[in-house]
């Protein structure tokens, strides 16, 4: 096959850069597959409308989308080591303050599709015929990429045999709630891929927030995690560990722990400053009242022995109009000696993972794989990370945004500490 008969880069696309992305097929063994994977990139970046096989396959030549079937599905190439060393390459050249976890629902219309399943998704607020994964980007002020995925496969498609032979599920993968799955993957890109840990942004309101909390933190993981309010119950005085200036919070009464949430949010009051950041969901600088306060998490199962009960925190607060006495959101975070403001701008990166994910990676069919194998599916969600890398990349808009930290600095130095008490 030669070049010839690829698909034409869309004019605001860098070969250079696609060159350099493309590099990170090199562990795929064989060449025949490394230049159907450039194929079935080129496709992405070029076709308008749904990525169809045959869609990606046009003008490439006679039975190119048999090939790229091929490829996807059933060729054995390891995509772990594929977006290992994309996550190496864009952490060289784009240097991301952090790990953000992103949360897809991908609606399907049959149940054909591994991992489809009609479920209730919060989120939507109603039942969906769906697949649910995690995705974790490689996330800063100048833009974001996916590089890691996984598909929380429902009970259905592990416990029974047919559709576990049907989707070729290996033997070791089990079923796995969205948000374990999220844990284990960031995990991984430390444990697995050695890379030095970022914090982790990830929205817990539909997890128990302790569980993951303690998860991270057992995995010596820096994390802030977003919680629902109701998750705010302060533990009765008895069961707190005694911790100077620590408040305790768990799943404790929630009656009898009416004034101490009440002194709580007049703590988080009493500490609340401005901080400026850069909101890329609306393309503006913004300012809002945070603050903080050390409190003592309850209830989480831990994964490393020997942690003391009761998980040191910092409960972070924003208000969004700072007339108004509730906060809008709360995080729970373990980065207690690092600057409140570069904290929440930490936090605020979701929104360029937001941004991305509607402006670029669903126009590179993110939704689009109806394939019926595991393998496929994370082989098609590969490609897409490595399209989306180019995207990213070749972007003139890969700047800074008006008054965003520098290079790999939270925040300006003069802000007061998390864990200032």
């Amino acid at each position: 096959m030669s070049t010839a008969g690829q698909q034409a880069l869309p004019d605001h696309m860098s070969p250079n850069e696609l060159a350099e992305v493309l590099s990170v097929l090199r562990s795929i063994p064989r060449s025949d597959q490394r230049r159907w994977g450039e194929v079935y990139v080129r496709g992405l970046l070029a076709v308008r409308g749904k990525k169809t096989m045959r869609a990606l396959a046009h003008g490439v030549g006679s039975g190119a989308e048999q090939s790229l079937n091929q490829f996807i599905s059933k060729s054995p190439w390891d995509a772990d080591q594929v977006r290992g060393d994309l996550a190496r390459l864009l952490i060289a050249r784009a240097q991301p303050r952090a790990w953000v976890v992103q949360p897809l629902v991908i609606t399907k219309v049959g149940r054909h599709t591994v991992g489809v399943e009609r479920q209730w998704v919060p989120r939507i607020g109603r039942v969906v015929n769906c697949q649910q994964a995690m995705s974790v980007w490689l996330a800063g002020e100048d833009g974001s990429c996916p590089v890691d995925w996984q598909l929380a496969l429902p009970e259905s498609w592990t416990s029974q045999e047919d559709l576990r032979r049907r989707a070729a599920i290996p033997t070791e993968v089990g079923s796995c709630p969205p948000e374990q799955c999220a844990v284990d993957a960031v995990s991984k890109m430390t444990r697995e891929w050695g890379l030095r840990g970022r914090p982790v942004v990830m929205d817990g309101r539909e997890a128990a927030p302790q569980t993951v909390c303690a998860e991270l933190a057992g995995r010596q993981i820096p994390f802030v995690v977003r919680i629902d309010p109701s998750s705010i119950a302060p533990m009765p005085p008895e069961s707190r560990t005694g911790r100077t200036g620590r408040s305790g919070i768990g799943p404790g009464d929630r009656a009898g722990g009416r004034a101490g949430a009440a002194g709580l949010l007049t703590a988080l009051h009493k500490e609340r400053i401005p901080v400026e950041w850069f909101d890329h969901t609306e393309r503006t600088m913004r300012a809002t009242s945070v603050g903080a306060v050390p409190v003592v998490l309850h209830g989480g199962s831990t994964v490393q022995q020997g942690q003391p009960e009761g998980l040191d925190l910092v409960l972070l607060a924003a208000w969004a109009d700072s007339g108004r006495s509730s906060p809008s959101e709360f995080w729970l975070t373990n980065l207690a000696q690092s600057p409140l403001g570069g904290v929440y701008r930490t936090a605020m990166l979701s929104r360029r993972v937001e941004r991305d994910l509607a402006e670029v990676s669903d126009g590179l069919g993110i939704r689009d794989f109806e394939g019926r194998s595991y393998r496929g599916w994370h082989h098609h969600m590969t490609m897409v990370s490595l399209a989306h890398a180019v995207t990213v990349l070749s972007s003139s808009r890969a700047q800074a945004p008006p008054g965003a930290a520098e290079g790999g600095s939270l925040v300006p130095s003069g802000e007061p500490r998390v864990g200032a008490a």
